[in-house]
């Protein structure tokens, strides 16, 4: 067997805590938080641009009821349309 394999209860420098601070952060978190702030970004600036678009247009006009279906309606009812 091969013994300069073994760490002899060393801890490897890539594992060790205080190699992080020399080398700065690690750049797969600066990623994540590139990604994440650009999200959080997006969501917050669509809910801000729903806000602002419920105050300030006005609401939609629903579309007209047609007569059948007016009729249909007050017939399920159990009301007579009128002009019967």
């Amino acid at each position: 067997m091969d013994d300069s394999f073994e760490f002899d209860g060393k801890v490897p420098p890539s594992f060790d805590r205080m190699d992080v601070e020399a080398k700065g952060l690690n750049p797969g978190l600066i990623v994540l938080l590139i990604v994440g702030g650009l999200l959080l970004t997006f969501l917050v600036g669509n809910y801000v641009l729903y806000l602002y678009a419920q105050k300030t247009l006005p609401p939609r006009k629903k579309k007209p009821v047609s007569k059948k279906k007016m009729k249909k309606e007050k017939l399920k009812q159990g009301v007579s349309a009128p002009g019967e």
